[in-house]
């Protein structure tokens, strides 16, 4: 095996912190060193490869096209190197479950239900992350995800919980001031209310209603489809919904559904964890706990809905 050639380790990071921060002086608080040294650290590393990396300017330092390169170079390393190294020396507690969740999900079905599974679960500490990027279980601290999409997560054991129905809902307050809409067509002259990580939902809905002279992207615009569905409940327009997310506020009267037309999408949401031969004892129990809650939804929600 051919030995590594690289330069000092010292003067990686003295390069490194003095381009992060456009001058020796901030580098050299950073390190604990004197400014002196990191300027001898960095013209050590100059001579080592051979090139220039940076031109010394009365208030800092100017990174020569070399010295850029490489300093995003050892800042992608050294920030991989840090991120290894807090996941190796800052375990979490072996009762701690960390859970990675699509911010709707989480803030729409998962919380509401979240004390069900501590009654029974005391000795589990629950922390939950959200995020709408997909979990990478061999680079961060997750022991299971909510994976949203028409397939599984690649490399992961996954178990479906339930599919997705996409229904107009609205607040029944905000027909004492405008008209309700007797077809699909007539939501044309209402505010339509839509989640900018959801731009498909109102474009399938229309479509399955056979109304191609709607724009449904063409109206309020959220982060998300939860503070779309907020937006709904405070009479700002009409939103289509996904129909385990709203179930509670349409038992309860907060929201209303517009339009017997339901369309069905591809997408599941599932439950993953990384793909192993025996998942720990706290994985088990809140695979089992989900999977039971949800079953007991859609047998509610086939129930409420004859």
């Amino acid at each position: 095996m051919v030995a590594r050639r690289l330069p000092p380790l010292n003067s990686l990071r003295a390069f490194e912190a003095a381009a992060r921060h456009g001058s020796f002086t901030g580098a050299a608080k950073e390190l604990g060193v004197t400014q002196s040294a990191v300027s001898r650290h960095v013209l050590q590393l100059e001579a080592s490869i051979g090139s220039a990396l940076c031109a010394r300017m009365r208030r800092g330092i100017e990174l020569t096209p070399e010295g850029a390169a490489y300093a995003a170079a050892l800042r992608t390393a050294f920030d991989q190197i840090e991120q290894q190294t807090r996941r190796l020396t800052s375990k979490p507690s072996a009762n701690t479950l960390r859970l990675k969740l699509p911010p709707t999900f989480a803030i729409r079905w998962l919380v509401p239900r979240l004390a069900r599974f501590h009654a029974v679960n005391r000795q589990i500490d629950v922390q939950i992350t959200t995020s709408h990027q997909n979990v990478e279980f061999d680079r961060e601290d997750i022991d299971v995800c909510i994976h949203w999409g028409p397939h599984p997560l690649p490399g992961s054991q996954c178990r479906p919980l339930f599919g997705e129905i996409l229904l107009p809902v609205c607040s029944p307050a905000l027909f004492k001031r405008t008209q309700r809409p007797k077809r699909p067509a007539d939501l044309a002259r209402h505010v339509l209310l839509c989640s900018m990580h959801r731009p498909d939902d109102w474009p399938i809905w229309l479509a399955e209603a056979g109304v191609a002279e709607i724009d449904g992207n063409d109206g309020l615009k959220f982060e998300n489809s939860a503070l779309a569905y907020q937006a709904a409940i405070d009479d700002l327009g009409i939103v289509v919904a996904q129909r385990a997310f709203v179930e509670d506020d349409l038992r309860t009267g907060r929201l209303v559904e517009i339009f017997d037309l339901r369309a069905p999408t591809s997408n599941v949401y599932y439950l993953a964890y990384p793909a192993q031969e025996r998942p720990s004892v706290k994985i088990r129990a809140f695979e089992d706990w989900i999977v039971r809650e949800a079953v007991a939804l859609e047998e509610a929600l086939s129930v409420w809905r004859d």
